[in-house]
């Protein structure tokens, strides 16, 4: 890591502005070339590509000779080289063009300041930042919003001056969220997107291969370079029936997450098919891609239909929908007989509604045995909270099926039995819900709506009802529900589904409660039963676009001033992790042996700690403090191997750091499933780990280790896992011939006994010469001072 702007020298700079400039001329000429249909109204300039996608999937289907799947066809149009580049899924090393970069601003901090390091002038692609991670949920809407803004305003000056000096656009706190801003402004069919954040694959719902990255990749985009990416497989999903009554877009990926586990879509994109796929809005379809990320997918997909036109009409982009569907069999639909490694049925007549947990979202219950499956396992029967929007689930459609359910509820005299909060995902879906009384339908209802932003789906909760330890049930139509997510307590038991079960249990208020066949007691004492939800698609009157939140940068940022100052506790400027200084990793220290789960939360966590995100010193003070550490079953106890004593992790590593005392840490299954945080690789490297050994990894987290110099591998026998022990020693031999696809000695030295162990990895050529330089922003200081 580095301030590279202190680093690089005149003619570097020279040469990395020349860059960028050829290549902003070489994009705007090409998609111009293409058709004079804007990008979006806040990119007049940069047109839609298809014409350019066309010609580059020609090159590519000639080279194949076989029919391509949707997703084929949308990231070989993007390849760098379409002529040369090796195509082979689950092998090949992709060297991508991404058409734009989305940010938002827990990790825009680090990878706004990892762009600054590299010395360019501006983003070459269309950029934005958008900020709705800070906001916490605690009062109400417009309260925590002000609270946020008075709170973050050190980091929200960070993020719109960086914007407005290099070029990147910025949705100001109060927007919404990044993915439903995207949808409802920047995803179009066949868009090759990357995004900071796991949940980007919610632009899929427009047809769009839209895929979660950390900022180190953002940085390369922006930077003018090819951005690289395993050629994935491809499991296809094929729907037939109609979604109806209370069966709901969400059901599905809830039923594919219990077919394919967390980690059974990891290297593959889920790609949707059938003739039950016309029957999902389009806002369904963002739904259902958004949670593709709880099962490792790379990003899942739609193909370009008329829901899809209908959406981007009512958005105003009817013209974006009529260039679509000129393409709409050549680019955007897949090929008749393309192949897929993995085909999943799924008739939507016959789909029961599902909810799913507690503490992964993979264990999935129909509703008709919720009840039971509860009372077995020992949950806690009583609900305390209903949470519904998020990221995943606040569409025009969900919140007026929700209103549906609440209207009747009140029809016979009943609201909410618990606290029901209410997560609208923009400013104009929170505009349009006020105006249309939706709002109104739920503040009835006993709910409270909060600020547009992630809250408490991310962490941003102050939850005052339960003690931490206190064991209790929530629901949510969230996306993710791993161990103290929510509110940071690991014993609450948080349930996902659909928006309109959550509304459901709340009037319940028990898991043993069954919408479809159960029945609730009016105020009149009269036994009902609910009715099915209903709501319209999009709204009749249009949307509201409510306030105007959105600060373009200016044409040219160049005076603009972006200042740290040093002695801030929210930014801290970059320094370089050191280069490898070509030698063996030798009897490094096991810092901790991991047990069972280790998502990105358990290694940095979010929450209070997301205040962190610009300061890397500073919030490695998280460091794996929610892993369980296998020598006592506790978080964040370790024993320092050193002194004998027990502290926390963080602790103990900076105790390392300070001797200079390499270390490992080991972990077990989909080590780094879940959020795409950057910050779980660049803490360890920070604290000085060198390599992090497992037994798998999910896809982003691996990639951002490679990113900061540091070294993930797995054990080729998965059972060398129960080899190491806590005070072992580990060494990786062999450095020196460090190659593509062959095996990293290695030695674990135990109580004077020597086991000699392989470790498989899966650098390629371009990887290596990170981890020589010591990061991918160290190699790219290399190349720019060699031009």
């Amino acid at each position: 890591m580095v301030q590279y702007s202190r680093l690089l020298n005149v003619q570097a700079r020279k040469v990395a502005r020349y860059a960028v400039g050829v290549q902003e001329r070489q994009f705007h000429a090409s998609c111009a070339a293409a058709s004079k249909v804007a990008l979006s109204k806040f990119d007049q300039n940069v047109y839609l590509p298809y014409e350019k996608l066309q010609k580059n999937l020609e090159v590519v289907k000639k080279r194949l000779g076989r029919p391509l799947t949707l997703s084929e066809k949308v990231l070989y149009s993007h390849l760098d080289d379409p002529a040369h580049q090796d195509i082979q899924r689950g092998v090949s090393y992709l060297r991508l063009r991404p058409d734009r970069v989305a940010m938002q601003d827990a990790t825009a901090q680090m990878a706004m300041l990892q762009f600054i390091s590299s010395g360019l002038p501006k983003v070459a692609v269309p950029s934005t930042i958008h900020c709705d991670h800070l906001i916490e949920a605690q009062i109400g809407g417009e309260k925590d919003l002000a609270r946020a803004k008075d709170i973050n305003a050190e980091v929200y000056k960070f993020l719109s001056t960086a914007g407005a000096k290099y070029g990147v656009g910025f949705w100001k706190p109060g927007s919404g969220i990044i993915h439903q801003i995207i949808l409802e402004n920047y995803a179009f069919p066949g868009l090759l997107m990357i995004g900071t954040d796991s949940h980007t694959p919610n632009g899929g719902g427009l047809g769009g291969l839209c895929i979660g990255v950390g900022g180190a990749d953002a940085v390369d985009v922006m930077a003018n370079i090819p951005w690289e990416l395993k050629c994935p497989n491809v499991i296809g999903v094929h729907l037939t029936g109609k979604i109806s009554g209370w069966t709901s877009p969400k059901d599905v990926i809830l039923k594919v997450a219990d077919i394919l586990t967390v980690k059974g879509g990891t290297g593959a994109i889920v790609e949707y098919t059938g003739k039950g796929v016309d029957s999902i809005s389009c806002t369904g379809m963002a739904t259902i891609c958004n949670m593709g990320a709880e099962i490792g997918a790379t990003t899942s997909v739609f193909p370009f239909n008329k829901r899809m036109a209908d959406y981007l009409a009512s958005t105003g982009r009817s013209s974006i929908a009529a260039e679509a569907t000129k393409y709409q069999a050549s680019v955007l639909t897949a090929d008749s007989g393309a192949k897929y490694d993995q085909v999943i049925e799924i008739n939507l007549d016959k789909l029961e509604p599902h909810i799913n947990g507690p503490f992964t979202p993979d264990l999935a219950h129909p509703i008709s045995k919720l009840g039971a499956n509860a009372k077995q396992n020992g949950y806690p029967m009583d609900i305390r909270v209903g949470l519904i929007g998020s990221c995943t689930n606040s569409s025009y459609e969900d919140m007026g099926r929700c209103a549906s359910i609440a209207k009747n509820a009140m029809k016979h005299g009943l609201k909410s039995k618990i606290p029901f909060n209410v997560t609208p995902g923009s400013e104009q879906i929170r505009a349009t819900i006020e105006r249309d009384g939706i709002a109104k339908t739920f503040k009835d209802f006993g709910g409270t709506v909060l600020a547009n932003a992630c809250g408490p789906c991310i962490g941003q909760w102050d939850r005052k009802d339960v003690k931490k330890g206190e064991k209790n049930t929530i629901v949510t139509s969230y996306n993710r529900n791993f161990t103290g997510r929510n509110d940071a307590n690991p014993a609450t038991h948080c349930f996902v589904t659909s928006p309109e079960l959550v509304t459901a249990l709340s009037i319940a208020g028990t898991l043993n409660f069954n919408p479809l066949t159960d029945e609730l007691t009016g105020s009149d004492g009269k036994k009902f039963k609910l009715d099915s939800p209903f709501g319209d698609e999009l709204p009749q009157k249009g949307f509201d676009p409510g306030m105007d939140t959105y600060e373009a940068p200016p044409s040219d940022g160049s005076r603009v001033k972006v200042d740290v100052d040093p002695k801030s506790q929210r930014l801290q400027l970059l320094e370089p992790f050191d280069v490898w200084n070509g030698k063996d990793l030798s009897d490094m220290t096991v810092l901790i042996k991991v047990k069972g789960k280790c998502t990105t939360d358990h290694i940095s966590a979010a929450g209070p700690w997301l205040k962190y995100r610009g300061h890397l010193d500073n919030i490695s003070n998280n460091m794996f403090i929610g892993a369980t550490n296998i020598e006592n079953n506790e978080m964040n106890k370790i024993k320092n191997q050193v002194s004998g004593e027990w502290a926390g992790v963080p602790d103990v590593a900076r105790f390392y750091k300070a001797k200079g005392i390499k270390w490992v840490a080991v972990g077990d299954e989909n080590y780094g499933e879940g959020s795409s945080r950057e910050h779980a690789a660049l803490e360890p490297r920070h604290l000085g780990g060198r390599a992090i050994i497992t037994k798998s990894f999910a896809r982003i987290h691996e990639t951002n280790l490679k990113k900061q110099g540091l070294l993930p591998l797995t054990f080729a026998n998965p059972a060398d896992y129960d080899k190491v022990q806590p005070h072992s020693k580990i060494s990786i031999l062999g450095l020196n011939n460090f190659a593509p696809g062959k095996q990293v000695d290695c030695e674990i030295k135990t109580d004077g006994k020597v086991d000699k162990i392989k470790l498989n990895h899966s650098f390629n050529e371009q990887q290596i010469e990170w981890f020589k330089a010591g990061s991918a922003l160290n190699r790219m200081k290399q190349i720019a001072a060699n031009k």
